[in-house]
């Protein structure tokens, strides 16, 4: 009998489950909580309105439900599946626990990008938010390809450890950057501001479809590379051995992850702690394979950033907090937890 590498298939029904569920309760519950119901066929009167390409409704619930609710949703679970997804990858490439888009600089990278594009105002006509985002994009891979090449001159072998002090270094590096330009910046502080604390809020249904393309491009790519990343597991030098094209699996790698970032960060700014704990959490239930850990992060992270969210908009309501903050409070409380008991093994 052979064993199945992957997920089966009845856990892959639960956890899409799981994730409708959360969706539905994150688009009825807000600032003012709506019945099951109206949410229900809201939902459905926009699917339907999808296919006979009519215009949405406008009426009661229906306004709030798929004109503000939906998309932010939408965008969430995007952006969380794909936070994830990108700090179970670059842990696994890395063989490093403490690796992530933020901890390798890349996310600093993307938020410079997407600050400069703010505060000197870049547009792309026709596109909205465009220029925020073909500008953090653009920094997020310059940031990667510095920190690599930095890595390599330091270290030939350019071992993870190198890599990853690169990118805490480089991180600080950003964030004095983004410190200064807000400060030149005065008309435009608490745009800027609440962006770095990460925020989704008055997000719509372009950037839900440009998240879900950079998605789907991005984690087929990576799901792709799932066994090349097992073999990461026993060393780059086992991994060449056993046929693995090591300088390509890592170039693919980290070219998706900085893709995927560069277009969330553009999108919701910087939401910490997402790729570093979610994969930890996966990976306890799950095991290290990648061919299960991948997907379940993906679900995992959407999950854990719809409710983020869902506290940022309720807890204070009608004041709203970013998600960033949230999720780094339940991040660091999680982290430390987590190596504590590693500690007392």
């Amino acid at each position: 009998m052979v064993k199945k590498e992957g997920l089966s298939t009845i856990t892959y029904v639960v956890m899409a489950l799981v994730l409708c569920a959360s969706v539905i309760v994150c688009v009825c519950i807000g600032s003012v909580n709506l019945p099951l119901r109206d949410t229900a066929e809201a939902i459905f009167d926009g699917v339907r309105c999808l296919f006979t390409r009519e215009a949405l409704p406008t009426g009661g619930s229906h306004a709030i439900i798929l004109r503000t609710r939906l998309p932010r949703v939408l965008c969430v679970a995007l952006t969380g599946a794909a936070l994830s997804l990108c700090g179970a990858a670059m842990q696994g490439l890395l063989r490093n626990p403490l690796a992530d888009g933020s901890t390798l600089g890349v996310s600093g990278g993307a938020s410079l990008g997407a600050v400069t594009a703010i505060a000197l105002g870049i547009t792309i006509p026709g596109v909205p938010g465009g220029g925020t985002m073909v500008t953090a994009i653009v920094f997020a891979f310059l940031s990667l390809a510095l920190i690599l090449f930095l890595s390599y001159k330091i270290d030939r072998s350019m071992s993870t450890n190198t890599i990853i002090l690169m990118g805490v270094v480089f991180s600080m590096f950003t964030t004095s950057i983004i410190s200064i330009i807000t400060v030149f910046s005065q008309e435009k502080v608490r745009t800027i501001t609440f962006w770095t604390m990460g925020s989704l809020a008055n997000t719509n249904y372009v950037n839900v479809l440009t998240i879900l393309v950079a998605f789907a491009v991005c984690a087929a790519v990576l799901l792709c590379n799932a066994r090349e990343l097992n073999a990461f597991a026993i060393g780059e030098e086992n991994a060449r051995h056993i046929g693995v094209d090591v300088k390509r699996v890592k170039l693919t790698v980290l070219i998706s992850v900085a893709a995927l970032i560069g277009v969330c960060v553009s999108i919701g700014g910087s939401i910490g702690f997402v790729g570093l704990i979610i994969p930890h959490m996966v990976r306890r239930l799950f095991g290290a394979n990648h061919r299960k850990l991948l997907p379940a992060s993906i679900f995992a992270g959407a999950v854990f950033l719809l409710f983020a969210d869902l506290i940022s908009r309720t807890v204070m309501r009608p004041l709203e907090l970013p998600v960033g903050v949230v999720t780094s409070l339940v991040g660091t409380v999680t982290f430390i937890v987590i190596f504590a008991k590693r500690g007392t093994r």
